[in-house]
């Protein structure tokens, strides 16, 4: 059965607050674990009202040490805001508090606006410097030669799991000639998906860490008991994409049961491309738009994501989602292929 793993950017709803939030994502994370998600990721974002993962190594320890058996990690880290030896640093001890569970996923995006970027300290052009920035950081994470001056303590021999995160062709080619898994950001930025797919597996260089292409793929999940509740539930996102993208983001809006009320045409139209990677619905909807994303793009493994603002809903919509995957796992990939249309 294709690996399934889980997106969390701590969402911070309406009516409730940064604690509610952090608390929510612990729970959230230890369902994903008793649900059979592989990993569990969180994204830093940084001056976001409606988001609480900005301290994303912080609340990655937080979410391991309350949790088992999960891989926990970064979804990532935008090391551009950060000097490498620090991230090493951050993430060896993480990985050495829980040993073989956390990774370690590298965004070139600040995950900001320009003004919160300087607020980091970094300098604005740091991106340009980001596949010697990852090199770097590899090699604090792995066994230092023996006239190396700079070492990460803990870091050094952690060999903590290093994935290329990206949303254009860029990542691909980087993940490719790093030889890295490469996991792409098709749940907001699906406009590149299939090209940057095809030239991470065409380009791919076998390496010690990896010995052949894995690409992740990010998939939005708005499952309902129905096709009416999986829309209304996915409302909030659209709403919350919608400010973001004009320009007034805040908490996670509350569902409203027409959008089209809220959100103009031409947004709305915006928004919809954006989030077009996404299964929404009830569980025979959701099954069928998941096997048709799987079966177009051939990820290796997915990962679902999904801003709904009732945490009972959110963790009832991941529930489906598996369910869905695992009948999607019984079926043989003729099937698959029949119920998509192909």
């Amino acid at each position: 059965m294709l690996p399934y793993s889980l997106l969390d950017l701590s969402p911070i709803p309406e009516g409730a607050s940064a604690a509610d939030a952090l608390a929510n994502t612990l729970d959230l994370a230890r369902h994903a674990e008793d649900l059979g998600y592989s990993r569990y990721w969180l994204a830093e974002h940084h001056n976001m009202a409606g988001i609480a993962s900005a301290a994303t190594a912080v609340v990655i320890g937080h979410v391991a040490g309350g949790t088992r058996r999960i891989r926990v990690g970064a979804g990532g880290i935008m090391l551009p805001n950060h000097a490498p030896l620090v991230i090493a640093e951050q993430f060896g001890t993480l990985a050495t508090l829980y040993p073989g569970r956390i990774d370690l996923g590298l965004g070139r995006a600040p995950g900001t606006d320009m003004a919160t970027a300087r607020a980091l300290r970094r300098a604005l052009e740091a991106s340009d410097d980001f596949p010697a920035d990852v090199v770097e950081l590899m090699g604090y994470l792995g066994t230092p030669t023996p006239d190396q001056r700079v070492r990460a303590v803990p870091g050094q021999d952690t060999h903590v799991p290093v994935w290329i995160l990206g949303s254009s062709l860029y990542g691909a080619q980087l993940a490719a000639h790093l030889g890295l898994p490469y996991a792409f950001a098709s749940h907001f930025a699906p406009q590149a998906l299939g090209e940057a797919i095809a030239i991470y597996r065409a380009r791919f260089q076998p390496s010690a860490h990896l010995d052949r292409p894995w690409v992740m793929m990010a998939i939005n999940v708005h499952a309902g008991a129905d096709d009416a509740e999986g829309a209304y539930l996915r409302s909030s996102q659209q709403q919350a994409f919608a400010n973001l993208r004009t320009g007034r983001p805040g908490p996670l809006p509350a569902p409203v049961e027409d959008i089209t009320r809220v959100i103009d045409p031409p947004v709305l139209a915006m928004v919809d491309m954006a989030l077009s990677v996404s299964a929404v619905g009830g569980p025979e909807r959701v099954q069928r738009q998941l096997g048709e994303l799987i079966t177009r793009y051939r990820p290796d493994e997915v990962m679902l994501t999904g801003m709904i603002h009732d945490h009972a809903a959110r963790k009832a919509s991941f529930a489906r989602a598996v369910e869905a995957l695992t009948a999607l796992g019984r079926q043989d990939p003729s099937e698959r292929r029949l119920a998509a249309g192909h």
